[in-house]
C-alpha cells in the first residue's frame, strides 16, 4: 500500500499524541535523503526516522538509532542551529494531504522565542523535507527543486511554501454523503479509480477496499451505478472518512505465510484469505513493514557501480564467447581439408595438367567427391595447400577450446558476483564483493592500503535439531567457509548448475537427521539464482570431497562424488542467528 493521506493522517495523530510538548535532542542526517531526531518529553526519549527517498519514502517513530557520516550534510547543520533543543509545539496535517507540518519553537541567537515549520511531504518520486520560517518562506530543503527541475513549484531557499494542487482533488473529509455522490456521479472511470482520481489522499488499496465493502465491483464505470447504489457507495466512503475525522485507526499488516504484503491504518477485508497482524501503533507497522524493504532499496542504490561494472564484464564476456563459438564452428571442415590433402597424394597421378577440380573415391567413406583444384598450382602443391589449412584449422581449434572454456570461467564467475550482489544486506558484504573484483582485475586498485579485516559474516542459521548452518554471502566467504572454517566431515551444500552459496552443516561428528539435510538444502536454493523457482536441485557432499582446482577464480569448486535433492526455496520458519 502506498503511503496515503489516511495512513499520514494516523501518522500525524501518533506523533502529535507522543511528541508534543517533547524536546529535540539530536539531529542527525545518516543518509542523504534521511532525518533520524532524538527527542525528549519528561523521562521518555523517542527516536523519529523521516525518509525522503523517492523509491521509499516514510516516517515513523523507532527505537533503531542509525549510525552518521562524520562529518555532518549541510541541512543536517542548518537544522541543527536552528531547532536542537527546540521543543514541538504542534504536529499537523493539511487536509488528506501526504503532508505533515511540525511547528517547533526554539530561541534565536538573541535569545528570543522564535517558531519554524519542518514539513515532511510523502509524495513517492517529489517527496522532500522542508524547513520554513513562520511565514512558510522556505529556509532550506533536504531537495532542491529548480524550475528546470519542476514547471509546478520551485522549493529553494527564499520562496514561498505552499501544496502545488495539480490533481484539482476534493478533501474528501470536508464533504457529505451527497457531496461525493455528485461527485462520482459523472465519472466515466472505472469505481475504484474513480475515487481514487477524485479525492486527495486515497490509494487504490483503499479504494479498492470501499468497493469491496460497498459490494460493488471495481472496474464497473461510476457513472453506471444506479441512484441507490451510488448513495450506498457514497456512504461507505463517507464512512471510512467519519473514521479518519475521529481518529479511529487500527494499523495492521496483511501477511501470505511469513510475507509481508500490504499494510493499513484499518482492517482490510479484501484480504478475508490472507492473515491479518494488528498492532498498536501505525509506527510500528511502517518500522515493520518498511525495515526489511527499506534495507533492500538501500543496498541496491549503494550496490549501482559495482552491478553496472559486472553487468559491462558480463556483456563482454558474452559477446567474446559468441565470438569465439563462432570461430569455432569455422574450424569444423579442418578433417576434411585433411581428407582433401592424402587423397590428391594417393590419386595425384591421374590428374591431368591444369585441372580445376577431380573426382575420386573417398577411401574413408566409399563415396565419389569431387575437390576444388587451383589450376594455378601443381598436383603437390594442392595437396601441400589443403594441408597448411588443416594445420591452420587445427591450431585455432586447439586455441579456441582452451579460450572458450577461460571465457566460460568468466561468465560462470561474474554470474556468481552478481548472485552475492543480490544476496548482500550491508554495506560490508558489498566490500568483500569490491576486493574480489579488485583482485581478478574488473576493478583498478588506486592506492596500495593494509587490507583491513572485514566486518562482514557469512549468514548462520540453528536447523529444527540444533545443527549450526553457514552460508557465505560472495566468492570470498565460499571458500572462506568451505576449505578453512569446515572440517572435512561437514556437509557441504550447492545448488546444481547455477551460481549460490556454499552452504555448510557443522555435524561435530554426528550423523545428520533428515531434517537437517532438508533444511540445509532449502538455505542453498534460497541463496542462489534460483531463489525465485518452485524447486531447485541441490547437490550435497561431505566437505572433504570438494576441492579446489589451482588458479581457479574465486568461489570455484569441483567435486566427483555426491548426493543430489530437488526442493523448494522456502527458509520460513528457519531461525537465523545474528
Amino acid at each position: 500500500m502506498a503511503f496515503d493521506g489516511i495512513v499520514t493522517a494516523a501518522m500525524a495523530e501518533e506523533l502529535k499524541h507522543t511528541l508534543t510538548g517533547a524536546r529535540i535532542n539530536k539531529i542527525a542526517q545518516p543518509e542523504p535523503d534521511e532525518l533520524l531526531f532524538t527527542l525528549k518529553s519528561g523521562r521518555d526519549q523517542h527516536r523519529l526516522l523521516i525518509s525522503a527517498s523517492a523509491g521509499l519514502p516514510f516516517i515513523y517513530l523507532t527505537k533503531q538509532n542509525k549510525p552518521s557520516p562524520l562529518t555532518a550534510p549541510n541541512f543536517c547543520m542548518l537544522l541543527r542551529k536552528h531547532i536542537q533543543n527546540g521543543k514541538i509545539l504542534s504536529v499537523g496535517q493539511p487536509g488528506l494531504e501526504r503532508v505533515i507540518d511540525f511547528e517547533i519553537e526554539h530561541t534565536n541567537e538573541l535569545g528570543d522565542l522564535c517558531k519554524k515549520h519542518l514539513i515532511v511531504e510523502l509524495m513517492g518520486k517529489h517527496s522532500n523535507i522542508i524547513f520554513c520560517d513562520d511565514n512558510h518562506k522556505i529556509i532550506d530543503s533536504i531537495k532542491h527543486v529548480s524550475a528546470q527541475m519542476s514547471s509546478v513549484r520551485e522549493v529553494l531557499p527564499g520562496r514561498d511554501y505552499f501544496i502545488p494542487e495539480t490533481m484539482h482533488k476534493q478533501n474528501p473529509l470536508a464533504l457529505s454523503r451527497e457531496a461525493v455522490s455528485d461527485c462520482l456521479r459523472s465519472q466515466s472511470a472505472p469505481c475504484a479509480k474513480a475515487l481514487y482520481s477524485t479525492f486527495t489522499g486515497i490509494s487504490p488499496t483503499t479504494a479498492q477496499e470501499v468497493c469491496s465493502l460497498a459490494c460493488i465491483d471495481s472496474s464497473q464505470p461510476a457513472n453506471s451505478l444506479n441512484e441507490m447504489e451510488l448513495l450506498h457507495f457514497a456512504g461507505i466512503f463517507c464512512s471510512l472518512m467519519e473514521d479518519v475525522r475521529q481518529k479511529d485507526f487500527h494499523p495492521c499488516i496483511i501477511y501470505n505465510k511469513k510475507e509481508p504484503v500490504e499494510f493499513s491504518a484499518f482492517p482490510l477485508s479484501q484480504y478475508e484469505d490472507l492473515q491479518s497482524r494488528q498492532y498498536d501503533s501505525i509506527s510500528a507497522v511502517l518500522e515493520t513493514y518498511y525495515a526489511d524493504k527499506n534495507a533492500y532499496t538501500r543496498i541496491r542504490q549503494k550496490s549501482s557501480d559495482l552491478r553496472r561494472i559486472v553487468q559491462t564484464a558480463l556483456e563482454r564476456s558474452r559477446k567474446k564467447y559468441d565470438l569465439q563459438q563462432k570461430q569455432l564452428r569455422d574450424t569444423q571442415k579442418r578433417e576434411k581439408y585433411k581428407v582433401y590433402g592424402e587423397l590428391i597424394h594417393t590419386y595425384g597421378y591421374s590428374v591431368p595438367e591444369g585441372a580445376s577440380s577431380f573426382e575420386v573415391l573417398n577411401y574413408y567413406t566409399n563415396e565419389t567427391i569431387t575437390i576444388p583444384l587451383d589450376k594455378n598450382l601443381t598436383t603437390a602443391e594442392n595437396a601441400q595447400k589443403y594441408f597448411q589449412k588443416y594445420n591452420k584449422q587445427k591450431r585455432t581449434f586447439e586455441a579456441l577450446s582452451d579460450f572458450i572454456q577461460e571465457t566460460k570461467g568468466e561468465i560462470e564467475h561474474l554470474n556468481s558476483v552478481a548472485t552475492a550482489l543480490d544476496i548482500a544486506v550491508a554495506e560490508e558484504d558489498l566490500t568483500q564483493i569490491k576486493e574480489e573484483l579488485t583482485q581478478c582485475g574488473y576493478i583498478r586498485r588506486k592506492f596500495i592500503n593494509k587490507k583491513e579485516k572485514s566486518k562482514s559474516r557469512p549468514f548462520h542459521y540453528l536447523s529444527s535439531d540444533g545443527y549450526h548452518i553457514y552460508i557465505g554471502k560472495n566468492n570470498l566467504q565460499n571458500d572462506e567457509l568451505t576449505f578453512h572454517f569446515a572440517s572435512g566431515n561437514d556437509w557441504w551444500f550447492h545448488a546444481k548448475g547455477i551460481p549460490g552459496s556454499h552452504v555448510i552443516v557443522k555435524t561435530n561428528g554426528e550423523e545428520l537427521p533428515d531434517l537437517a539435510f532438508e533444511e540445509a538444502g532449502r538455505l542453498a536454493a534460497y541463496y542462489s539464482q534460483g531463489r525465485n523457482s518452485e524447486k531447485v536441485e541441490i547437490d550435497y557432499t561431505l566437505k572433504k570431497n570438494v576441492k579446489k582446482p589451482n588458479g581457479s577464480k574465486p568461489g570455484f569448486v569441483v567435486y566427483y562424488t555426491n548426493y543430489s535433492l530437488v526442493i523448494d526455496p522456502d527458509i520460513s520458519g528457519m531461525e537465523k542467528l545474528e
